[in-house]
């Protein structure tokens, strides 16, 4: 009796591990910033408190890593990730990001340009934010409003 209780608590154990190595992974957002960059700091722990894994890499300059990753001129920010295929452009709310992930748009990725008043990482106490809109782009540079926010 005691050993068909121990042969079921190991198969119950090998099972679960199995589980949980076939269980899906997040994907991990990689953010591209400079060291010096506030904003791009408190976008990542947006991102972090929304469930999302992120790595970040220092760079002394983005132009290199906006070009690679076909960021149209007028869509640029100051950071740049990279996810599941998909460029992130600056102050992307996390669930906008989660949305494209679930949905799985034919587009590069998303941008919000610049760096608007009240997007996640440029909040500021006591300022009322200001109208964004997200971008959603492609390749060859055409854009369409992806999501809008604070209208």
């Amino acid at each position: 009796m005691v050993r068909r209780i121990v042969i079921v608590l190991a198969a119950l154990t090998l099972l679960s591990g199995v589980a949980w190595a076939q269980r899906p992974q997040k994907p991990v957002i990689e953010v591209y910033k400079t060291s010096t960059c506030g904003c791009c700091r408190i976008w990542v722990e947006h991102l972090q408190s929304s469930g999302f894994t992120v790595r970040t890499t220092d760079v002394e300059d983005l132009s290199g890593i906006k070009a690679k990753h076909g960021v149209p001129s007028r869509l640029q920010s100051c950071h740049t990730g990279v996810i599941d295929g998909y460029v992130v452009e600056g102050h992307v709310p996390a669930a906008d990001i989660q949305r494209m992930l679930k949905e799985r748009p034919k587009v590069a990725g998303l941008a919000v340009p610049g760096m608007p008043i009240g997007s996640p990482g440029m909040e500021v106490k006591g300022v009322t934010p200001q109208p964004f809109d997200v971008m959603a782009f492609q390749k060859d540079g055409k854009s369409s409003v992806y999501a809008a926010h604070n209208r």
